[in-house]
């Protein structure tokens, strides 16, 4: 019974965290991994961690895998590590914010 609570404790968790849609996302990590002259194949963009964030997206809780689980894990704590509810978010840090956006968080959505 504790596994089903700490399940559901944890997909709130990361769906707080995670603040961008699927559609956000997979368009952010196409145009973070673009260059002038080449764009890669979109189930290919973006780092690992956020291609595993979008599957987690598409997913329902009841298909989730331990895989999934641990990812979900990492992304709550990067996000609750790099955010500090206290301070407003800063548009001029670009380098935190596009390395929160890979992981399906904009500091800048409200």
């Amino acid at each position: 019974m504790s596994d089903a609570l700490e399940m559901d404790a944890l997909w709130e968790e990361f769906h707080r965290a995670v603040n961008m849609t699927s559609a956000e996302l997979s368009a952010w990590l196409r145009v973070s991994d673009a260059d002038e002259t080449t764009e890669p194949l979109p189930d290919r963009a973006g780092s690992d961690t956020g291609q595993h964030v979008l599957s987690i997206l598409q997913k329902r809780r009841t298909d989730l895998t331990e895989d999934d689980l641990r990812v979900m894990e990492e992304v709550v704590d990067t996000v609750s590590e790099e955010t500090d509810p206290e301070s407003e978010p800063v548009a001029e840090d670009t380098a935190r914010r596009h390395r929160l956006m890979t992981l399906g968080h904009d500091p800048l959505k409200g």
